[in-house]
């Protein structure tokens, strides 16, 4: 079985090196050198919950809880379909849907009773769409294979129409190609399938400041951060959005918290060199020596 190395995890998904280490110190994740494909999607599941604002803490006690309510399950987060219920997960497994650390039964899928929301498929679509998901990862490590991706991700969305993780990487694979129209149409679809997904709105920025509406993507990054404060990236990308659109007093907020998320690498040396750079301008430094005297 392929092996990915931590530079092609953080790569793939998207995340960064402190993101991936917090899981580990959380118990999430296994620190190791490199890790297999059902690596891979255990942590897609565990990234696709954080920005959902799911805390770490909470991931671990429904995983541990799980393990304990389903005799003979080693993993969770393959072997049953979960789903975020505000701050708690719940579990699809058997028919049946439960908030393994309350012991709560959420939904009957029963024959008898059977009350389905209407944004929720058949257990067969939803297990098909989940492996065209799956292949659609896979293909996306081989440059040769992005039109097999990208029809991967298609049928997805034919199964699922609110499968927002689907939208965000082909909006990544349509952006990689430098089709920004593209991008944007499927970051924008992800955004309205899932509003409290923070990647959809950060990608979102992206193409929109790559376009050259910086105002909308300020918006899209202000979106971001307000469903996940500690998005570093975010914080990064907005600040040299507003530099772009000459507010460095808003800037220099996000750089500060930018460089409190990621004290060291090449990023935070940036930061910090455009806070000192800030900072020397007239006027800023009256009123930053100010604020720190309060």
């Amino acid at each position: 079985m392929h092996r990915y190395r931590r530079a092609d995890v953080i790569r793939i998904l998207r995340i960064t090196a402190r993101q991936l280490a917090q899981w580990q110190k959380a118990g999430l994740v296994a620190a190791a050198d490199t890790y297999s494909f059902f690596d891979l999607l255990q942590m897609k599941k565990i990234r696709d919950l954080r920005a959902k604002r799911v805390r770490s803490a909470v991931i671990r006690e429904s995983l541990q809880a799980m393990l304990k309510q389903v005799a003979g399950m080693e993993n969770p987060l393959l072997e049953a379909g979960m789903y975020s219920t505000g701050a708690r997960i719940a579990f699809r497994h058997e028919g049946h849907v439960v908030e393994p650390t309350s012991g709560q039964f959420v939904m009957d899928f029963s024959t008898a009773q059977r009350v389905v929301p209407a944004n929720v498929k058949s257990m067969h679509a939803a297990e098909t769409a989940s492996e065209y998901f799956a292949r659609g990862v896979a293909l996306e490590e081989d440059s040769r294979s992005q039109a097999e991706a990208i029809a991967c991700y298609k049928k997805v969305l034919e199964l699922d129409p609110g499968h927002a993780a689907a939208y965000i990487n082909l909006g990544t694979l349509y952006y990689n190609r430098q089709d920004f129209t593209g991008a944007e149409s499927h970051y924008r679809k992800a955004v309205e399938a899932d509003p409290r997904y923070a990647l959809a709105y950060f990608d979102l920025g992206n193409v929109l400041d790559e376009t050259g509406h910086v105002g909308e993507a300020i918006n899209a990054y202000k979106s971001a951060l307000q469903l996940a404060p500690t998005y570093a990236d975010a914080h990064y990308n907005l600040a040299l959005a507003y530099e772009k659109t000459r507010q460095p007093r808003s800037a220099l907020q996000h750089w500060r918290a930018y460089i409190r998320l990621d004290t060291t690498g090449p990023w935070a040396t940036h930061a910090k060199n455009q806070i000192r750079r800030i900072l020397e301008t007239d006027g800023l430094r009256v009123v930053y020596r100010k604020k720190k005297e309060i």
